[in-house]
């Protein structure tokens, strides 16, 4: 039965925040008790009493002061501060504050209609040295977001959308005359319109409905939509870029440098549509080879002040969920104008570099060029050629299905460049770089996209050869700009948190690996040896998973600060303009310092830099999403099936596992194993039985059945059958 808004008349817990806020806003003056239930609209005589009440309790808490008889006056201490809410699952929250050691903790009944995310100004209690500061909400600043996905509960005058966001405490109401085209059950977009005082749940009204729960598009777009992503673009956007002049003019040529005359290919998943970057090779008469790393020149049709400009640095990335690509350009870009395809000119902006027998570098140079692919391949042939040194293709591993067989040339230009990479790469870890080849899973979809099947993708020699030529790449030209003090767009990497490096040890001595502290090399070079050291092995992916969350996260900045992962000082986003707006703002930020353009503004392009940041994040988060979607989806057929997993997570409700046949992470509740009465414990990072003094710890191997799998929560849930020795 759906909820009824209560009304809580005159309550005293009702008045503190409103008139805290109103005093707060007005600090240099007093008022008496009929002043301030004048502005709060209170005219009844147990309302005033109400607030009469209150007034004594916020004096005595030391919030405001009687300054003389019945007047009373905000006093505007340390203790207010503002800060983002960072909401637990548990309807709880943290108030996160710049400057302060310790988030402070929220209650339920202090939150004062703030939700997860939001920008709020606050009081705070214990904030005396030695004890854990704790908060109440006296206004919310600024709304995080007022847009929510859900599903929509229809009743005869009124409707109410709940989500299945864990953070999102409360369901929202919507009027009737709001709720549009929805149907009982749809899931929908609902915009936050107002909050009334004296309200339990938000009002709101439907924006979007987007389909019927549990099908798979509706899921699919609800993902973008929870994060405000897009799924299609603007007519007025198709239009802008359908008009484009793509064709390669002799003109534009002629102020280009003209590589199609150069031995030049693309070395890309089977399943790429769009080719953003191509290698080329030649072999000079001193003997050094000249590598040519080619990308595609976006910004040669994406033009600043433009609404196809504009739309691309909106979105600041594509988007890559498990059934579809969700593009940054539009598709007569990046498919077609943009895409290195095989056979055709192609505008480029490249870096070329020549090398010697041992891969350094003897001379470069950077610049727009013209260039012409002679070959496609797929990671899969590359792989092959330098396995084999075979030029005959196989059909199984062939992109046409055929077999095929590859010029002399360009097998022996995969052999040589493979050869400098593996140089390149050993130098690159010699100086400290840490290797996460971590193992991605991928699903096996039908024409209903429901997934038949999971595999795991890992790099192989061919990956890690275009891998290091697209870093040479990015390292050199922000190598270049930095080394003359001109403002650009950084890829930055901070070290790794201490705090989590010392839990990730405590994790990875159960299973005989070590980190050593002495110096920033000998972490980065043990942590190295670690993952070398537990592939192959069962607990491989959980020390891959918990290594890489001892990593500060990569963005985009104009300060550089180097990027620890790679250990590289300078390094940059070059090489994939066509999904990523970065690169762009690289390509035509180099132009301009190859013209003898001054420094730009750093200020206009740092905000830009958090802007795609922001947008990067919200796109690994509803990537996640999707592949968490497959993986329950997938589940919902295998319940009854015994599968052997590890456990990956420990909390006080219960055990993390995932399954080692097919990575599928769900949850098994403490109070559903029976075996025993299990306690956690912080310290081991494990479940103690308390009769037979069993752990259930991090990396032990048990057995697990599916119990649920919900596509609206995406959420596995497991019985715990038992654990392995």
């Amino acid at each position: 039965m759906a909820k009824k808004i209560k009304h809580k008349k005159n309550k005293s817990f009702d008045f503190a925040p409103k008139i805290l806020k109103f005093l707060s806003k007005n600090t240099t003056k007093s008022y008496n008790y009929k002043q301030i239930a004048g502005q709060l609209e209170v005219n009844d005589t147990q309302g005033r009493n109400e607030i009469i009440k209150e007034l004594k309790h916020l004096i005595s808490k030391g919030k405001i002061e009687e300054i003389e008889t019945g007047k009373y006056r905000f006093i505007p201490k340390a203790n207010y501060v503002e800060g983002y809410i960072d909401m637990t699952s548990r309807k709880t929250a943290y108030l996160v504050c710049e400057g302060m050691e310790d988030d402070v903790f929220i209650p339920t009944n202090n939150l004062n209609k703030a939700l997860d995310g939001d920008f709020v100004k606050a009081y705070i209690y214990n904030k005396r040295k030695g004890k854990k500061p704790e908060g109440e909400v006296v206004e919310v600043l600024e709304r995080h977001k007022i847009q929510f996905v859900g599903v929509i509960e229809i009743q005869k005058n009124f409707a109410f959308v709940s989500t299945a966001d864990a953070k999102m405490y409360t369901d929202i109401f919507v009027p009737k005359e709001k709720v549009g085209e929805a149907r009982d059950g749809d899931v929908v977009v609902v915009e936050i319109e107002d909050w009334p005082e004296k309200a339990d749940s938000p009002f709101g009204k439907v924006m979007k409905v987007l389909g019927k729960q549990g099908e798979h598009n509706t899921e699919i777009h609800a993902i973008l939509a929870e994060y405000g992503l897009p799924t299609e673009f603007p007519k007025e956007v198709e239009e802008f870029a359908n008009k484009l002049d793509t064709s390669i003019a002799e003109s534009e040529i002629a102020k280009r440098k003209d590589m199609r005359d150069i031995l030049t290919f693309t070395i890309d998943p089977k399943d790429a549509k769009d080719f953003d970057d191509a290698l080329s090779f030649q072999k000079l008469e001193n003997g050094n080879f000249e590598i040519g790393i080619h990308i595609a020149d976006v910004s040669h049709y994406v033009q600043e002040g433009t609404i196809l400009d504009e739309e691309a640095y909106n979105r600041a990335t594509s988007i890559y969920l498990v059934d579809r690509t969700i593009p940054m350009l539009p598709e007569v870009l990046s498919n077609f104008a943009c895409s290195l395809r095989p056979n055709e000119d192609k505008y480029t902006f490249s870096a070329l570099f020549q090398l010697n027998d041992k891969a350094e570098i003897v001379d470069k140079w950077f610049g727009r060029t013209v260039t012409h692919s002679d070959q496609r391949m797929a990671y899969e042939e590359a792989q092959y050629i330098i396995e084999t040194e075979d030029r005959v293709i196989p059909e199984s591993i062939s992109i046409t299905g055929e077999t095929q067989t590859v010029s002399e040339e360009v097998a022996e230009a995969v052999l040589k460049m493979n050869d400098l990479a593996k140089q390149l790469r050993k130098k690159r870890m010699s100086d400290g770089a840490i290797s996460f080849d971590k193992v991605e899973v991928k699903f096996n979809l039908n024409e209903d996209d429901v997934p038949v099947g999971v595999f795991f993708k890992e790099a192989k020699e061919a990956n890690h050869l275009i891998e290091e030529f697209m870093l040479l790449a990015n390292r050199k030209v922000s190598e270049f700009i930095g080394k003359q003090k001109k403002t650009f767009v950084y890829r930055v990497h901070d070290e790794p948190d201490q705090e989590k490096l010392f839990a990730l040890q405590s994790v990875i001595a159960r299973f005989g690996h070590t980190i050593n502290f002495k110096t920033k090399s000998s972490v980065s070079k043990s942590l190295n040896k670690l993952l070398k050291d537990v592939n192959g092995k069962k607990e491989q992916n959980l020390v891959d998973t918990l290594a890489i969350r001892t990593m500060s996260k990569a963005s985009y900045s104009t300060n550089n600060i180097g990027h620890y992962g790679l250990a590289f000082d300078y390094y940059s986003h070059f090489t994939s303009p066509i999904r990523r707006y970065p690169d762009v703002m690289a390509h035509r930020l180099l132009q301009h310092y190859l013209d003898n353009g001054e420094s730009a503004k750093v200020d206009e392009f740092e905000k830009k830099c958090n802007h795609c940041s922001s947008m990067e994040n919200l796109a690994a988060t509803a990537e996640r999403d999707s592949i968490k979607y497959m993986q329950v989806k997938y589940m919902q057929d295998q319940q009854g099936k015994e599968f052997v997993g590890v456990i990956s997570g420990v909390t006080e409700w219960g055990i993390y596992v995932e399954i080692i046949e097919n990575k599928c992470e769900g949850m098994v509740r403490i109070r559903e194993i029976k075996e025993d009465y299990y306690v956690f414990d912080e310290k081991q990072y494990a479940l103690v039985g308390q009769a037979t003094k069993n752990l259930l710890q991090l990396g032990d191997e048990v057995v697990v059945t599916v119990k649920n799998a919900d596509l609206v929560k995406k959420q596995l849930d497991y019985n715990f059958i038992k654990k392995l020795n």
